[in-house]
């Protein structure tokens, strides 16, 4: 039987048009799942009913009249709390940020607005963002749906959990070091890094040119629904792109016959995968040659960038403090102040030359790449969710740097091209794995084709409520 809870945003159109469902049935469905759930996984940090309310009511008008604003007009949306939404407060996982109302939508928020989307509230993250993980001083800690004993990775974790539930179709995130895609592979849904510049930016992450703005959804249709709004340029980004994004939902069709294919199970670096996690991926990525594509066991010989992150970083964190006094320090997360501190050694020179020479360089050895491979494809991480309340699992050797056990996504921050984590099984505890799809700078649309190639053919697990007890 069809419910809404198992609606995806590119189904909810047609049921508007025709009447079958509205778009205040929708929010009030998912309200009453969000105040069912809220007490288990802890997702979000702002709640609006009224203003949801009235959201759905505006765009239930609209669309009795025949004059809806798009495909998303209507459909639920949620923002995580480092992007600007008018009339809620940005607090960034912050417990000493200002609880003042934000004056104006950031650009992502005020495309999905112009779309008539309907807006939930805005969901959870550490404290600035700086870790992979969804706790913080703000909010406590965020739980996986697929076991709520475990986190849901981070740094847009409430994004992740509510997008593994359904609470709202859409799930607005950012991704300085895989802050989209380590969550989505937790949780078991999609999640995009865009190419650097499609989604516009304001206010400039302190991450600078490392911080992309994505999707987390159930659905790839969903992900190029969502990205066909929010690509749209905005002034207040000089270094966004000022061409109108392609129809995504369009390019999704074509599939992935005579693609070349890369697929690394390490990234070429002596990391320890788990084997349940690496025989999902590698059965995944072989899923791609019986699509039609050629795959070859190659990496890339990008080494481990890890220095020119922590540079940029670190660097980030410290302009992101540079105004909290030692009685804030005090209140924020040990981990953050730490890195803020490193980064306050960290010397002009040496930022400038990790954000051009060392980027630079990192960006040509992966074009280079990609004029022989069209795609490369990695586990998105090496490991399935683990106990919340740790930076890292107890188990590994990890130490306390979360860093290590993220060694495939953040180059590609670095490098600042598009890449996506589709869900690709579960292990033998019920927990999701991640296959992760990297295409060159500019070819997101390639991406998601591929994505959604794979999605046909290996649909997704899904999960309606939360498991286990806290």
């Amino acid at each position: 039987m069809t419910t809404i809870a198992s609606l995806s945003a590119a189904e909810l159109g047609p049921l508007f048009a025709s009447r079958e469902l509205s778009p205040v049935d929708v929010a009030k469905d998912t309200l009453e799942r969000i105040e069912r759930f809220e007490p288990q996984i802890n997702a979000f940090v702002v709640r609006d009913t009224k203003t949801t309310l009235a959201m759905a009511e505006a765009s239930q008008a609209r669309w009795l009249k025949s004059e809806p604003l798009g495909p998303l007009d209507g459909v639920p949306v949620t923002i995580k709390d480092n992007i600007g939404v008018a009339g809620w407060p940005m607090r960034r996982g912050s417990a000493v940020a200002s609880d003042a109302a934000f004056a104006d939508d950031a650009p992502a928020a005020e495309r999905l607005r112009e779309a008539g989307a309907v807006f939930l509230g805005k969901t959870t993250m550490p404290e600035y963002g700086w870790k992979g993980v969804g706790d913080s001083p703000l909010s406590g800690i965020t739980r996986n749906p697929w076991d709520i004993a475990t986190g849901p990775g981070g740094s847009s974790a409430g994004a992740a959990s509510c997008a593994a539930l359904n609470l709202g179709c859409i799930h607005i995130g950012t991704d300085g070091a895989g802050s989209v895609r380590i969550p989505a592979a937790f949780t078991g849904v999609v999640g995009l890094k865009p190419t650097y510049g499609r989604v516009p930016a304001w206010p400039v992450s302190t991450m600078g040119f490392l911080a992309h703005l994505g999707p987390l959804t159930r659905t790839v249709a969903d992900t190029a629904l969502a990205m066909t709004a929010i690509g749209r340029p905005d002034i207040r980004d000089m270094t966004a792109m000022t061409t109108e994004p392609p129809d995504y939902v369009d390019g999704l069709k074509g599939g992935v016959k005579g693609l070349r294919i890369a697929w690394s199970p390490k990234l070429g670096g002596d990391v320890v995968v788990d084997p349940e996690i690496a025989a999902l991926t590698q059965a995944a990525a072989m899923a791609f040659r019986d699509l039609g594509a050629s795959v070859e066991e190659v990496d890339p010989g990008i080494g481990d960038p890890i220095e020119t992150l922590m540079t940029i970083w670190s660097a980030g964190a410290a302009l992101a403090l540079r105004s909290a006094g030692p009685a804030d320090r005090a209140r924020m997360d040990p981990g953050l102040v730490a890195v803020a501190e490193q980064g306050e050694r960290v010397s002009g020179a040496a930022y400038v030359d990790a954000l051009l020479n060392q980027r630079n360089a990192l960006a040509h050895r992966m074009a280079q790449f990609h004029a022989r491979f069209d795609l490369l494809l990695t586990p998105t991480l090496p490991l399935p969710a683990f106990a919340v309340g740790a930076n890292t699992p107890a188990h590994g050797g990890y130490g306390d740097d979360w860093t290590r056990w993220t060694p495939f996504t953040y180059p590609f921050n670095i490098t600042q091209a598009p890449a996506i984590s589709l869900p690709c099984g579960l292990t033998s505890a019920g927990l999701p794995a991640g296959l992760q799809v990297v295409g060159a700078f500019g070819r997101d649309a390639l991406v998601l084709r591929a994505a959604a190639a794979f999605e046909a053919a290996r649909p997704f697990a899904r999960i309606d409520t939360p498991v286990g007890c806290a």
